[in-house]
């Protein structure tokens, strides 16, 4: 009797033992939603990018190897342990590669034909970046032949007998390898993302899509060729995804096109590229241009003083640009200097690298087009196989970190974002 008068308040404990159990489960992932703001796609105003009306100016990083790596589980914790240390100096963007086109790890095996096992992978990457309130920047196509890149592109329409030339550059003209692209992009930008749900081309965590890494076509001198194809893929781009902001992709010469700009290129070859960072870059649907800085490649007898020189000149010459004639942002997505130059001292890096930050950030005080840099490129520990004669692990190299950390605290407080939690911390800390 005792039993069953005792029955109606055992259902009730358990009804509140299992609601206890539900919240406690549940209220990290809540209060975790709860925290993070909702999350603004960057646009454009004029020559700066905004988020949320607020300027902002890029401080942040490449990765190529984000995707690669996140194909294999013994490997992906690297992808999330890098966007840890970068959000921990303040970074804001990282670039990295959304292609890898036929070989090892391959994410579209065959023109049409994708691996899920990759899309997966870089679904990963964007739920980490996301996590760590880092953007990316994603770059679509390899004009070089890593990763499989144009050439893979031709050899594709070799195979199936479809090819008109067995040119490189046939990958800008040829109507079939154009239908591979537009394909490759019409999926990759529709791709609903296995771990949040949302597509790509819905998701503000990509801060911008970059058409082709360094892109040119010396069949043309002209530029026109390669102006059509910017011409006609963009605007394939936009129709579908008009929400997220789209760069080239350049290395930033100057072609026929741009005359009285011909001095400021390392060389006269750097005009015979098929490339003109004017007009390539003036393109409708272009929001932002972007330039790399790469001295020691690009000269081959200059002493580490006049490379600085030239450096600063490139820089603020697209800057100027940028401001006059193209009234855009200027993003230089590339910068390094070699540790294999017969003159390197450590120590010139650190110049090398405070010398483009102080540019950008003289540009930002006053208001002008330079909207930020992405030092190529930053690795793990362990990671040596990964890396070229440009790479940095963050905290084994501490004046290079605390370099990186300073700048974000100086952009952060020409933009007055100095008071958000993270860069207040920081630099706070810094201080």
């Amino acid at each position: 009797m005792v039993a069953t008068r005792n029955r109606p308040m055992l259902r009730i404990l358990g009804f509140f033992i299992c609601a206890a159990f539900v919240y406690l489960s549940f209220r990290d992932l809540w209060l975790n939603h709860k925290g993070k703001a909702k999350l603004g796609f960057v646009k454009r105003n004029g020559t700066q990018f905004v988020v949320d009306d607020k300027p902002l100016y890029v401080n942040g990083w490449n990765s190529y190897w984000f995707m690669d790596h996140a194909v294999d589980e013994h490997s992906r914790n690297l992808v999330g342990e890098m966007l840890e240390a970068g959000a921990k100096m303040g970074l804001t963007v990282c670039r990295t590669w959304a292609f890898n086109d036929g070989g090892y790890n391959a994410l579209q095996i065959s023109p049409g034909r994708f691996d899920e096992r990759v899309f997966q992978a870089l679904d990963h990457v964007i739920a980490e970046a996301r996590k760590h309130d880092v953007r990316l920047l994603l770059s679509l196509v390899n004009n070089l032949q890593a990763y499989g890149g144009k050439t893979q592109y031709v050899n594709w329409a070799w195979q199936e007998g479809v090819g008109v030339s067995s040119s490189n550059d046939s990958f800008f003209f040829d109507p079939s390898i154009r239908n591979y692209f537009k394909n490759y992009l019409k999926v990759l930008l529709t791709r609903k993302n296995s771990v949040t749900g949302i597509e790509y081309r819905n998701d503000p965590t990509i801060f911008a899509w970059e058409l082709i890494n360094e892109p040119r076509c010396t069949t043309d001198v002209s530029g026109k060729t390669l102006q059509d194809w910017i011409d006609e893929m963009t605007g394939f781009i936009k129709s579908i995804d008009d929400k997220h902001l789209l760069t080239v992709g350049l290395e930033g010469f100057y072609g026929p096109n741009s005359p009285k700009r011909l001095t400021v290129n390392p060389e006269q070859w750097a005009s015979e590229l098929g490339t003109d960072f004017v007009q390539n870059s003036n393109s409708s649907n272009i929001d932002f241009a972007s330039v790399h800085i790469y001295p020691d490649h690009w000269f081959h007898n200059q002493t580490f003083e006049e490379k600085i020189k030239f450096v600063v000149k490139w820089m603020q010459s697209h800057i100027e640009d940028g401001f006059k004639e193209l009234k855009k942002p200027v993003l230089f997505t590339e910068f390094g200097l070699s540790n294999l130059n017969k003159d390197y001292e450590p120590s010139q890096r650190e110049k090398f690298y405070r010398i483009i930050f102080d540019v950008v950030y003289k540009s930002a005080k006053r208001k002008k087009s330079g909207a930020g840099t992405l030092v190529w490129q930053l690795f793990m520990e362990g990671m040596e196989t990964f890396s070229d004669d440009f790479g940095i692990v963050p905290h084994e190299q501490d004046s290079i970190y605390k370099l990186m950390i300073e700048q974000s605290c100086r952009l952060g407080k020409v933009t007055g974002r100095l008071k958000e939690h993270k860069l207040k911390e920081l630099c706070s800390h810094k201080q």
